[in-house]
């Protein structure tokens, strides 16, 4: 696991032990189940992300972070920062964790890595949300988040099914 400063601090706040698939949210379950397929171009996608349109992207990096990232469901979490960060990192942990289990399963190898942001919303009320996608790093494309461990402005974390958080996650990428 990549992170920098501010994702490791909400790590440390969030109880990760114990996660299982109760802890992804009912949608998100269902695009774990349904597993994950190889586009013309070859990128690694979530089947149930795919869009039945084809669409042009710049290169497989592209693709991959486009299909692939969706911001977690939080509208069920409560609004004060410091209450809703362990379980908004929780449910995006356990995601993850499920998701890397899965393209280990499908694929055959441990490629596929999984980044998550948190950062607030810009709104009057602005909530901390979260970002997850995920990607394939690619000897001739650059990196999705260059200088990850530097990033300001919001927590970001890259990880990897080699992590072991995959092996950990209870009822996980079971129908």
């Amino acid at each position: 696991m990549r992170s920098n400063a501010r994702m490791r601090a909400f790590l440390r706040e969030a109880d990760t032990s114990g996660l299982s698939v109760q802890d992804i949210p009912p949608a998100f379950r269902e695009v774990v189940q349904r597993g994950w397929s190889l586009t013309p171009s070859g990128g690694r996608v979530l089947t149930d992300l795919l869009l039945n349109v084809p669409t042009q992207y710049a290169d497989r990096l592209a693709e991959e972070i486009t299909v692939n990232g969706r911001g977690m469901t939080d509208y069920d979490l409560p609004s004060a920062a410091d209450e809703r960060a362990p379980l908004l990192v929780r449910r995006c942990l356990a995601y993850v964790a499920a998701c890397l289990g899965r393209a280990r399963k499908d694929f055959g190898d441990s490629a596929v890595r999984a980044y998550v942001s948190l950062s607030f919303a810009d709104t009057d009320d602005a909530p901390l949300t979260a970002y997850v996608t995920f990607c394939t790093p690619l000897p001739d494309v650059r990196s999705y988040i260059p200088g990850l461990e530097s990033v300001e402005g919001a927590a970001v974390g890259e990880f990897c099914v080699d992590d072991g958080a995959a092996d950990a996650v209870a009822g996980l990428d079971r129908p």
